[in-house]
């Protein structure tokens, strides 16, 4: 007999929604983890980062209390104040990933580093535990890009930079995807000089060019210096100093500031691990599985990063509901469906993603439709001074929704309608016949799908017949 009928390597998001929910089943889980329940998600990225995002939020209302009517005000605060209510955040949030609470379910939770014998063993801290079936859920780090000269000087990660306690009165960052951006802001609004630096020629490469663009001017004008198209050759201190030297559209540039961050590269945690002695294949550095989440080890799962799969934590989560069916119910085959994924970059305002670019959905379909709605024109918005950003979606000239870029206040809450519509097959007339109430941000979602009908009734040969017979019937 086996310890163990689950054993789940690593306790980050999705191990713990293995663990919790195989346990629930009646089955006899093990939880090895060689650090602290939470993973990245609660101790390096999510939680921590949207505490810092918060603070300088209320830095930058604080300093435009004019702009509400209010009296100038002074803002003062100490920097490592700021980060002690962070890390106040991840306990308080950390409460639900106490190694007791797990315990108490009737999963055995072993902390320390282990490596696989064979399809059915695992050795960890010296002793071998055996199991019908493994799940390994090990997550990713921040890494380093080859740069000439960076093993000369002291830079940050998106990890590392959780550790300052000094505010920067200069910053550089490497990097203008959905981490790099929020940390610009964050130093931006908390007073730093920030200078972000990216080898691809828009900001957020991965999303629309047009949003991409949009949110580019919005950090501008926060102050933020952001050059695109940067190759960079190396970099160097000199004294307190790091300095980049690049190559921007053919001309060499030199930047300086007090600290230099880079916020590119992830690489999935599976050194050690032996993976050949259990038959699990990797390539291109990620855990080979397939639609049902199982490696090329008939009795071993992964998800989360280590997969290479969307790294978010919401995925990771997704992929391990799939698993507890999958491993542990017999004839139950769920397949993962990443038809329907949603993202958020968290600067503000937000820029809620899913579905397809404008780009993307016109190499795939024929007739596809834009339509826009800038949040000046929204009451909320207004009302509130937050009134930057646009709503694009991309559907189908039948109105099926390909893609929804919500950059908007809150566009991560607002991007959820969009998510169900698409989620159920439902058409931009669900939406447009559903009552929104007045004045909200939610608003914006249906003024958006207004305008596809908009098109159809005042455009073309409709209205001349519409206004007939309208005439007609008095």
């Amino acid at each position: 007999m086996k310890d163990f009928d689950l054993t789940v390597i690593g306790g980050g998001a999705g191990g713990l929604n293995v663990a919790s929910g195989a346990v629930q089943l009646g089955a006899r889980v093990a939880l090895i983890e060689k650090d602290k329940l939470g993973g990245d998600c609660l101790y390096y990225g999510c939680v921590p980062t949207k505490a810092l995002i918060q603070s300088a939020k209320v830095a930058s209302l604080i300093k435009r209390s004019k702009e509400y009517g209010l009296n100038d005000t002074n803002i003062s605060f100490d920097f490592k104040n700021v980060m002690a209510h962070m890390r106040e955040v991840i306990s308080k949030i950390g409460v639900n990933d106490d190694p007791k609470r797990f315990e108490d379910m009737g999963v055995k939770v072993i902390f320390g580093d282990g490596m696989f014998i064979d399809q059915n063993t695992f050795s960890v801290n010296g002793h071998d535990i055996t199991s019908r079936k493994f799940v390994i859920s090990t997550g990713s780090r921040a890494v380093a890009i080859p740069i000439k000269g960076l093993e000369n000087i002291k830079y940050l990660t998106s990890e590392s930079v959780l550790g300052l306690d000094y505010l920067p009165k200069s910053i550089i960052i490497l990097g203008a995807g959905p981490i790099g951006l929020e940390f610009a802001q964050v130093f931006a609004r908390l007073g730093s000089k920030v200078t972000v630096i990216e080898k691809m020629g828009q900001v957020l490469p991965r999303e629309d060019k047009e949003i991409s663009d949009t949110i580019e001017s919005i950090l501008k004008e926060d102050g933020i210096e952001i050059h695109t198209c940067v190759n960079v050759d190396h970099v160097k201190q000199e004294d307190n100093q790091k300095i980049v030297v690049a190559e921007c559209t053919g001309q060499e540039k030199t930047f300086k500031a007090d600290e230099f961050m880079l916020a590119i590269g992830r690489a999935p945690n599976l050194e050690g691990l032996n993976l050949e002695a259990a038959g699990v294949k990797v390539e291109h550095r990620n855990i080979v599985v397939n639609s049902s989440m199982r490696t090329t080890a008939r009795n071993i799962w992964a998800c989360g990063d280590v997969t290479g799969q969307y790294l978010f934590t919401h995925v990771a989560e997704y992929q391990a509901g799939l698993i507890v069916t999958n491993a542990l119910i017999p004839f139950m085959k769920r397949k993962a469906n990443y038809r329907v994924v949603p993202w958020v970059t968290y600067t503000d305002p937000e820029l809620g993603r899913v579905g397809l670019t404008e780009d993307e959905a016109r190499q795939i379909y024929k007739n596809v439709k834009v339509y826009r709605y800038d949040v000046k024109d929204l009451d909320r918005a207004v009302i509130e001074g937050e009134d930057r950003g646009i709503v694009k979606i991309v559907c189908t000239n039948k109105g099926k929704i390909l893609g929804a870029h919500v950059l908007a206040p809150q566009g991560g809450e607002i991007l959820h309608e969009f998510v169900l519509a698409m989620q159920n097959n439902l058409g931009v007339g669900s939406i447009t016949g559903t009552i929104h109430v007045y004045p909200t941000l939610s608003q914006v979602v249906r003024r958006t799908t207004n305008k596809y009908y908009a098109e159809k009734i005042f455009s073309g040969w409709i209205p001349k017949v519409t206004k007939k017979l309208i005439r007609w019937f008095g």
